[in-house]
């Protein structure tokens, strides 16, 4: 959703005179004493943008808009702040410490407005609308939780958003999300969770393996293969839980040199022959070249939980909780592994 009002408060800065806008170099000439009066909303979003990127022009191009126009306004922000977001140069642009507390700020500020915008629609007819975030369009679980959903509140408009757990987290907080899923192990005291699955885990082997043939794998026989780890700012928690398993089996795992971002992308490299992943069961079968296998000895069950943002007392996002809670009761999702987590 892009808000388009211009003005946080009704004085843009563009109408501010040239001694209380700073100098033409951006460089902050100490803090406005009535600061809400300058900062427009499409500053904050365009710092955000930019905030994000790290890089002007990828920022410009994602808010149509040109490069120099989102630079002025970022460097009109710095002004009515008195302080310096962004420490830029011809190859570089990062965040100061100043900008990285500011971010946080001003995500949510936008978040909100996002979301009284929603509630202002949905008071006269509108639809309402939940994002929720997945970590792999491989995985079932949140799909036939949002189907279950959507038969309730059909006129829910859903987005889904493919994103990592550490993100989710980040998100949520912000009020980018409604909804989350993954393991809450390392989830922020921000973050509510009901856990709602346990996921046998396995592991995908290529089709001429010889563990293709056995009904079961046994934990220490990872032993000796290459075990393929997801890219670590996407799924730590994933990558922990399985260095754990092979560490409680008394071994610590083979790591493979790469690292993938999808299911899919990793059952290629299983189907070649390079290395063997552990997933868990809820992973879509259908990935050509591999056969999924479950682990034995012991048996190792992944945890999944619906997340969501403690402050969030909004009826679909505990509409999603109680279909979770409801789906995983009439199927038994947590008849076993009650320990794993």
């Amino acid at each position: 959703m892009c808000v388009r009002a211009e003005a946080w408060l009704p004085v843009a800065a563009e109408s501010m005179p040239r001694d209380q806008a700073g100098s033409s170099q951006g460089v902050p000439d100490g803090p406005d004493t009535d600061l809400a009066a300058g900062v427009e909303l499409r500053q904050l979003r365009y710092f955000v943008t930019l905030a994000e990127e790290l890089h002007f022009g990828r920022a410009a191009e994602r808010e149509h808009i040109v490069q120099s126009a989102l630079s002025q306004q970022v460097q009109r922000l710095e002004r009515e702040l008195g302080v310096r977001l962004l420490e830029r140069s011809t190859h570089h642009v990062a965040l100061t410490a100043a900008g990285a507390v500011f971010l946080v700020e001003a995500r949510q500020i936008l978040a909100h407005v996002d979301r009284a915008a929603e509630v202002a629609r949905s008071a006269v007819g509108g639809a309402a609308t939940l994002r929720v975030g997945i970590i792999d369009s491989s995985y079932d679980s949140m799909p036939q939780i949002l189907h279950e959903v959507q038969a309730r509140y059909p006129g829910l408009v859903i987005h889904q958003v493919e994103v990592g757990v550490p993100e989710q987290y980040q998100q949520l907080t912000d009020g980018r999300l409604g909804v989350g899923i993954g393991r809450a192990a390392l989830a922020p005291p921000q973050v509510a969770s009901l856990l709602f699955r346990q996921d046998p885990l396995g592991v995908l082997v290529p089709a001429d393996h010889r563990f293709a043939g056995l009904e079961g794998v046994p934990v220490a026989d990872l032993a000796t293969e290459p075990l393929l780890l997801a890219e670590e700012v996407r799924a730590p928690e994933f990558n922990q839980f399985t260095v754990e398993m092979c560490r409680a089996a008394g071994f610590t795992p083979a790591v493979y040199g790469g690292t993938v971002e999808s299911i899919r992308a990793a059952a290629d490299l299983v189907a070649q022959g390079r290395c063997l992943y552990c997933v868990p069961s809820s992973c879509i079968a259908a990935l050509p070249g591999t056969i999924w296998r479950p682990l034995t000895d012991p048996a190792s069950y992944y945890p999944w939980s619906v997340l969501w943002r403690v402050a969030d007392a909004a009826d679909h996002v505990h509409a999603v909780v109680s279909c979770a809670q409801a789906m995983s009761k009439r199927l038994g999702w947590l008849a076993v592994g009650q320990a794993a987590q």
